[in-house]
Parts: structure tokens; sequence; C-alpha cells
């Protein structure tokens, strides 16, 4: 069988063409390689749980009324009041000075507790939604660091 030449036109690409293709060989975009993430679960020794609280404030209006006359005592004051009711029924705040005046009550709710643990001979500290107790289970998580 004898050979056959190669047609000319398959070696003669444009020069452009060949120079896109290195081109875009060279700048293809390097495919980035994630370390695989190595963990484990581990227990910490709580050192100490401190609340943070959250202060709640509200004001209402109430009715306080001055007493119709100082008591001697107030066990007296209540024996002379009832008699007094009874004898002589009056009407609410008859007899008395009486002003409708804001109150403000104040309320404590426990928001977070801030936990300072030790693993390892280091210390650490975290803010928690509940309380712990005596050891914290903790997530121990390392990947190695990327050579730049």
């Amino acid at each position: 069988m004898p050979m056959r030449p190669f047609p000319l036109s398959l070696f003669a690409l444009p020069t452009g063409l060949l120079t896109c293709a290195l081109t875009a060989a060279q700048e293809a975009p390097r495919e980035t390689v994630m370390p695989v993430e190595n963990v484990r679960y581990d227990y910490a020794q709580v050192l100490s749980v401190r609340p943070v609280y959250q202060t709640l404030r509200t004001t209402s209006m109430e009715k306080v009324c001055d007493p119709r006359e100082p008591a001697k005592s107030a066990t007296l004051a209540r024996v002379m009041n009832a008699v007094r009711d009874r004898l002589n029924p009056a009407k609410e705040g008859e007899g008395e000075n009486c002003r409708m005046e804001p109150v403000v009550k104040e309320y404590r709710r426990t928001i977070a507790y801030d936990v300072d643990y030790m693993y390892r001979g280091s210390k650490f500290r975290t803010r928690m939604d509940s309380d712990p107790g005596n050891r914290l289970r903790i997530r121990i998580s390392i990947t190695p660091h990327p050579v730049e």
C-alpha cells in the first residue's frame, strides 16, 4: 500500500487559532481541592457559669389611697376599719385621699449564660443558651492550613 502524503491544509492551521488554543489551555482555572475536615468530640471541664440577665421595666397606673387616720398598729387598724365598715358602710374612696399614680415594676429574666471552660490546659469562654453543668461537650475540628 503506497503512503499518501497528508494534506497540506491540516498542517496549515492559522497561527491565531493555535495561539488561542494554547492560551486557553494555560489560563484554565485550577480546580480547588478542599481538604477533608477531621472532626471529633470531647469533653471540657467547666470552670464557671454566670447568668446573663435582661431587665424589663413595666409601668402601670394604680390607685393609691392615703389612710383615713394614722394607725396605731396594723392589727388594731384592721379591726377598727372592719367595725367602722360594718356600722357605717361608705362608698369606696370616701373619706380617703385617693389618686392614680404610675407604678414601675422591674423583672429580671435569664437570657444566656457566660461559660468559662478548660480544655487541655487552655481556657476558653463562650455564651450559651443553657447552663451546661460541670462538663461541656465540645466539637474539635482540624484542617490543614493551605500553603501559599
